[in-house]
């Protein structure tokens, strides 16, 4: 693999990016989840007896136990550890000299911080990534401190490819988790139909895209599952660099369609900032492409042949692709119809067991690339010139090396437990070290969390409100379905906690979702800041003038609205059914709703403290309290545009400054008057003088003066 400085700095930059969306969404959320008067209060999860810091963060790592020290409250604490990230994440953005080692350290402690305390909102396969990226990201980037004593980072090849690897888990162990549930929706074909329903937040497109032929969704299936399962295995470690960049292109476009259909989430920022991995610098530098034009015009018939060969090798891996999709899915075009029909020629049984023999073939893979790399990066050390810099480069190379391997094998816990995967592989020293160091989330299982897709509809819990028992009216949420003519919303990078817990909340029943009795709890109290969870519109909330008295929770199906089979729907975009009572009428001093708080542990105990007055507290109020009315969506949006506005300045005003010194450059040089004959061989004639031994005679020194600018004149 050629040069690796271009996607560096592009994953690098992705990577704080990501931050600064998800420290930004959480913190706009704050208040209403782990505010004194939110779903969950931080403050129930400090110790009532005061313990050593060093005791509490040994037990659970996170900056929330150092709130004592500081003067702050719980939720204040919290704010202060997005604010800070949202700082150090744009910095590295913005500047190059941030984009250090341990920078990235700080935002991956911030975003623990709240990891180990945020409870079930903070419990999604995205924040497990990121919090795994961002380790990455640590190793990747360069450390400050040793920047001034090397020149050439030659570990950083290593480095980065511990980020393919983990692109490799992610994106494998997410086709593999399709069809190792056995759902029948993926082998048949319909999975996509329903997928675009059962979305976290469909988009307007995904209504369209639901539009189309079933023969075309179907063919739409396999090319998810395809890419999800073959193209990883055949080009991510490919050492042919156009299969990279051809596995490159079709995640990219699939990180695409679900940008554009299902709103664009953490998870999807993240796997295309984990894509550059499998990028260089060729793919980026349009010099070094002429070049390598012109050095295939002098090859000899050996590299010729080679090329060649390599060339075959490469269709081969294409046709191999096209060939295994045709197959296992039993593509077949319909010319009469105009349409391609499919159809899954394999079982469950018969997948599983392919899933069986192919995880140890890919953590070996995984081994001897590894292993290429890490020797590639030692060899360069040693033709390292000078004994002190070889000495140095090697320190440097061992300690990386040794921090990757300990990170791949890591990695190889969570990988074995896929489902359709066996743990056996693993070593028990390996288990022993993942255990002891599990609560830092070095490293993640993906697919695990695969949710089944319903083809009865997407389920959806609606809250309803009263103040007498007779007239009930609904409280929609901003970012999910609740009312078949509202328009399917666009979110950006927001990730909408309580939206999210009550769209998983859905597939289960109240019992087991403790949050779900504080949310009720709120609402009926009336308290501004879980209600702008839901609304930050008044005039969308029924009751933004007084607090129900009763709220009850039913369960519908919803699906998009088809304009040819639904007439009664013109107007409308979803369609739903009424399937049964989600949580029944309660009023605050209801004793189901108090017995499930108290088992919920959020019963209040004792009373809240009143708020400190230091000046880092009313620094923390008066940063909120712009922001306390308006929507996460609007709040990152106006920081990404901002990012986005002084990107483009900087670029203007490059190009302006850098427009200004060839012009200046190419003016001297029209105005320089060309040299005459005479004083050129003047010239000649006095530099072979000089190579002669002994002083400048009279008739050098004549040439001297007759060169001066007076005589020519």
């Amino acid at each position: 693999m050629g040069e690796i400085k271009t996607p560096r700095k592009l994953f690098l930059s992705s990577i704080a990016l990501i931050y600064a969306c998800a420290f930004a969404s959480v913190y706009v959320q704050i208040p209403g989840l782990y505010g004194d008067e939110g779903i969950l209060p931080v403050r129930l999860q400090m110790p009532k007896v005061q313990r050593p810091v060093l005791e509490q963060l040994q037990a659970s790592p996170s900056l929330l136990w150092l709130g004592p020290s500081l003067g702050l409250e719980p939720q204040q604490v919290l704010e202060l550890i997005c604010l800070l990230g949202v700082l150090l994440s744009l910095g590295a953005v913005l500047l190059g000299p941030l984009r250090d080692s341990l920078t990235y350290l700080c935002m991956w402690a911030l975003y623990l911080s709240l990891y180990n305390v945020g409870g079930d909102f903070l419990r999604s396969e995205w924040d497990v990534l990121l919090l795994e990226a961002g380790f990455l990201a640590v190793l990747v980037a360069p450390l400050g401190l040793l920047r001034s004593h090397s020149r050439h980072a030659f570990h950083d090849s290593l480095t980065f490819w511990m980020t393919r690897w983990l692109f490799f888990r992610l994106t494998f162990s997410t086709g593999v988790s399709k069809l190792a549930t056995g759902e029948p929706a993926w082998y048949d074909l319909s999975a996509l139909s329903h997928h675009l329903e059962n979305q976290m937040s469909p988009t307007l497109l995904a209504w369209y895209v639901h539009q189309l032929p079933e023969w075309l969704l179907k063919l739409g299936a396999v090319i998810l599952l395809h890419s999800g399962i073959c193209v990883p295995l055949l080009t991510f470690f490919a050492p042919i660099r156009r299969l990279r960049l051809f596995g490159f292109y079709v995640q990219l476009f699939l990180q695409l369609f679900h940008i554009l259909t299902g709103n664009c989430s953490l998870l999807n920022l993240l796997t295309i900032a984990l894509s550059f991995s499998l990028l260089d610098d060729d793919h980026f530098n349009t010099s070094s492409k002429k070049r390598k034009g012109q050095e295939k015009k002098t090859r000899s018939w050996l590299q010729t042949l080679a090329s060649v060969f390599v060339l075959l090798v490469e269709l081969a891996v294409y046709a191999f692709v096209l060939y295994s999709a045709i197959t296992l899915y039993q593509l077949q075009v319909d010319w009469e119809h105009k349409k391609v029909s499919a159809k899954t020629d394999f079982s469950h049984g018969r997948f599983h067991a392919f899933v069986l023999q192919i995880q140890e073939l890919t953590i070996w893979v995984g081994v001897l690339s590894f292993t290429w790399e890490a020797v590639n990066a030692m060899l360069k050390c040693l033709c390292t010139r000078g004994i002190v810099s070889k000495l140095w480069s090697l320190i440097q190379w061992a300690l990386v090396t040794a921090a990757a391997v300990a990170v791949f094998a890591l990695s190889v816990v969570p990988y074995s437990t896929l489902p359709g995967m066996s743990s056996t592989t693993v070593f028990p020293k390996v288990l022993d070290l993942y255990r002891a160091v599990e609560k830092f989330h070095l490293v993640g299982a993906y697919g695990i969390q695969h949710r089944p897709i319903s083809t009865e509809g997407r389920p959806e819990i609606i809250l309803e409100g009263s103040y007498d028992g007779l007239t009930w009216a609904e409280m929609n949420p901003m970012y999910k379905p609740g009312d078949v003519n509202g328009v399917p919303p666009i979110a950006g990078p927001h990730q909408p906690r309580l939206e999210s817990m009550m769209f998983q909340a859905a597939q289960k029943v109240h019992g087991h979702n403790p949050w779900f009795a504080g949310l009720l709890q709120r609402l009926l109290q009336g308290k501004a800041d879980v209600v702008g969870l839901l609304q930050v519109d008044e005039a969308q909330y029924p009751f933004s003038q007084k607090p129900p008295a009763l709220i009850k929770a039913k369960l519908y199906h919803y699906h998009f609205t088809d304009p040819v089979k639904d007439k009664t729907h013109q107007k409308a975009w979803w369609r739903r059914q009424y399937k049964k009572e989600f949580f029944p009428a309660v009023n605050l001093d209801d004793p189901a709703l108090n017995r499930l708080l108290d088992e919920s542990g959020l019963k209040e105990k004792f009373p809240v403290q009143p708020a400190s007055n230091t000046p880092l507290s009313q620094t923390l109020i008066l940063i909120r309290d712009p922001i306390k009315h308006l929507s996460g969506a609007l709040v990152i949006s106006s920081l990404l545009a901002t990012v986005a506005g002084i990107f483009l300045i900087r670029v203007i005003f490059s190009h302006f400054i850098g427009g200004q010194k060839p012009r200046s450059a190419t003016a001297d040089h029209r105005n320089k008057k060309p040299k005459e004959p005479s004083e050129t061989a003047e010239k000649s004639h006095t530099t072979a003088a000089s190579s002669r031994p002994g002083k400048k005679d009279s008739n050098e020194r004549k040439v001297d003066s007759d060169r001066s600018p007076r005589k020519r004149k």
